[in-house]
């Protein structure tokens, strides 16, 4: 399933995966994948989880919580959310309940995200749900002849009561706890 979003070019663009937006065949084979998420159902440093659309069941994208570190509470996020998850609030919604999940389930202190600048919608969505802009990493990325900036962004626990709401609806993407290939 992961594989399928990987491949859309979109999200090799916005992540930063790739440096045109030249159609070009994916480096991430099924089998190339295997050995990095199979590791990862078992990891203490990391929590991957697929975002599935409720309506159709289709898994449309992955929201992840990386690199924990203990004695700071701290990790990294990021998440894809596939052309067939756009549009619906999934991102939003997912975003929300994996930073609630890590912010007071797990005891985190804060997590941190990068953006780069040509992806104002994710931007928006990590603002919305209450991350703040940190600092910018200038010309961090070389991308069609041209440099990009990476944003840096965090959340704290403190920043959580304003900006994350208590209950999620029912029509959120559900995050499962299964993080096998399929």
């Amino acid at each position: 399933m992961i594989h399928r979003l990987i491949q859309d070019p979109e999200i090799a663009v916005l992540t930063g995966s790739v440096h045109s937006s030249t159609p070009q065949q994916s480096p991430w084979s099924m089998g190339s994948l295997r050995p990095i998420y199979e590791p990862w159902s078992t990891a203490d440093d990391r929590l991957v989880l697929a975002v599935i659309e409720q309506k159709t069941g289709a898994m449309v994208g992955e929201v992840v919580l990386k690199d924990s570190h203990e004695e700071n509470r701290s990790c990294g996020f990021r998440t894809l959310i596939g052309p067939e998850g756009h549009g619906k609030g999934l991102g939003t919604e997912a975003t929300r309940m994996i930073i609630r999940y890590g912010l007071q389930s797990l005891g985190l202190h804060r997590i941190s995200l990068e953006v780069y600048d040509f992806n104002p919608r994710a931007r928006h969505v990590y603002e919305k749900v209450g991350f703040t802009h940190k600092g910018t990493g200038r010309d961090a990325l070389r991308f069609e002849e041209r440099w990009i900036d990476v944003h840096y962004m965090s959340i704290l626990e403190s920043d959580i009561a304003s900006a994350l709401p208590r209950r999620t609806s029912t029509r959120t993407a559900d995050l499962l706890r299964d993080r096998t290939m399929k």
